[in-house]
């Protein structure tokens, strides 16, 4: 719904006598739902009528009206589910924390939880301390608490039915189900639907049986890629060199269960060569709408050398990303997907993440994932210029092909910040300085990863600790403002490659 400026008599004041909505705050229930109703709002929005009106008269009530008539004023839409008032963000890391920082800039924002969060997202929400695989604690939360939406951000509580759960207990949720999860969390069914939609793919076999895997691997031309089946962290991709690379490879994976059950069985596959390329779609089921490109750093050391990570790195706009590239994607890519998961009986509704790489036979899928990318999301959001929240919104509702996303015409490029030993073993408890004049700088945002907040200093706590990210009017300019940040940035440690966004032609 969409009030026309004739439908919001905004321009006198209102008939209780308050000359601005700031003091719609302080009126009475009785005349606070007397001025909302004499606005031509109908249906009176769902996060009005299902919980806020009948603490109309509390600060709580009042300022649930009061964002949804600021919004009214602003010509905001608002579709029958009204404006959203309270969020939770689950998760803990750098991704978590520039959704929870997008969402935060929404009119229509009242307050944002993040499960479990960090020292950052304790800055601008309120951090809850329940796990994000704790389905049966997050549902009784959001129930208790009144969320409106939740915002899922990593992969594990999708594979495990975090949306099946929600939606069954009558709770709105942003992500797919546990069957359409299935895309990321299980690499066979992935490619084997991807060999049957004929999508563009490298050859793989799949293995269950570790001397079948390593017999043949005596048959190929190395380098090889070898994929634990199930989530790994984003550690569960390795590319062997070697026949013996590759033997350790199997046996640490499928006999030693480096991965637990994640490794069980294997996919093998042939090397792609060529540059990679992340893209990000809010999919509603039948359309997609398209989020800016990026492209990430996966390896750990500069060069891209060392083992891979969850990444250490990302930019965007991708270098390597054309109108035909994007016209074959389609075509080729995501509606032979949409059709075969729709043949399947599936139906996808949340954010698939693509990694391509981009070669002589054009773009080649290397993974799906279903969720927003990390660190990606931490250079894609600050160029966004939309609001987030009614795109989540549109991509539940099954909206999202009648939006359109405005874009900062910056490139923005962002640096991870890491525990020395990050993917390996490493050490938390280390203090952090020199984060409020990084923070200064025009253009720059940072983003905790891994951080906590230990009697009023900010300490690291996981391998990856922090993403910093700037804009610039090019790439070359991001890329300097960003290292310049982290130029401010210490703690015992302190691992980063040097290299991002460095020689991007040549990548």
């Amino acid at each position: 719904m969409q009030l026309s400026s004739a439908d919001r008599p905004w321009n006198g004041p209102p008939a209780t006598g308050f000359d601005t909505p700031v003091g719609i705050v302080g009126c009475a229930s009785h005349d606070t739902f007397n001025f909302a109703s004499s606005w031509k709002v109908d249906p009176l929005p769902a996060c009005l009528k299902k919980r806020s009106l009948g603490r109309l008269g509390s600060a709580e009530g009042n300022g649930a009206l009061l964002a949804f008539l600021i919004a009214i004023k602003d010509g905001l839409p608002c579709d029958g589910e009204g404006i959203i008032v309270r969020i939770l963000v689950i998760g803990s890391g750098g991704r978590e924390h520039a959704l929870a920082w997008k969402l935060k800039q929404s009119p229509g924002l009242d307050q944002i939880f993040c499960a479990p969060g960090n020292a950052g997202t304790a800055q601008l929400a309120e951090n809850v301390a329940i796990g994000a695989s704790d389905l049966a604690a997050l549902a009784r939360f959001a129930k208790q608490n009144h969320v409106d939406l939740t915002v899922v951000g990593p992969d594990d509580p999708l594979a495990i039915g975090i949306v099946d759960l929600f939606a069954a207990q009558g709770l709105r949720v942003f992500g797919p189900n546990k069957t359409a999860a299935r895309l990321e969390s299980s690499k066979i069914f992935a490619k084997e639907l991807m060999r049957k939609e004929g999508i563009p793919t490298a050859q793989a076999r799949t293995f269950s049986d570790s001397n079948e895997a390593l017999a043949y691997c005596d048959e190929l031309q190395f380098p090889i890629v070898i994929k634990a089946d199930g989530l790994a962290l984003g550690k569960g991709v390795i590319i062997a060199s070697d026949p013996s690379n590759a033997r350790a490879t199997i046996d640490a994976m499928m006999n030693q269960r480096r991965f637990g059950d994640a490794g069980r069985r294997v996919v093998i596959e042939e090397f792609l060569r060529g540059s990679e390329c992340s893209l990000h779609a809010l999919v509603d089921g039948t359309n997609y709408c398209l989020l800016a490109t990026a492209r990430d750093h996966k390896r750990v050391f500069d060069g891209d050398h060392g083992p891979n990570t969850g990444g250490m790195g990302a930019f965007s706009p991708a270098d390597n990303w054309t109108g035909d590239l994007e016209g074959r994607f389609n075509g080729k890519i995501m509606q032979p997907l949409l059709r075969g998961l729709g043949s399947e009986g599936i139906t996808f509704r949340g954010l698939l993440f693509p990694g391509l790489m981009i070669g002589e036979k054009g773009a080649q899928v290397l993974e799906f994932n279903c969720r927003f990318g990390d660190p990606e999301t931490q250079a894609i959001l600050p160029r966004m210029k939309s609001d987030l929240l009614p795109l989540l919104q549109a991509t539940i509702d099954g909206k999202i092909g009648d939006c359109t996303i405005e874009w900062d015409e910056r490139a923005s490029v962002t640096v991870v910040l890491a525990s020395a030993g990050y993917p390996d073993k490493y050490e938390t408890g280390k203090w952090i300085s020199g984060l409020a004049e990084a923070a200064k700088l025009e253009g720059v945002q940072i983003f905790h990863a891994g951080t906590r907040n230990v009697s009023g200093e900010i300490v690291t706590a996981a391998g990856r600790v922090l993403a910093v990210t700037a804009l610039g009017p090019t790439i070359e300019a991001a890329r300097s403002r960003a290292y310049e940040a982290v130029s401010h940035i210490h703690f015992e440690g302190c691992h980063f490659r040097r290299d991002i966004a460095a020689n991007i032609g040549a990548r």
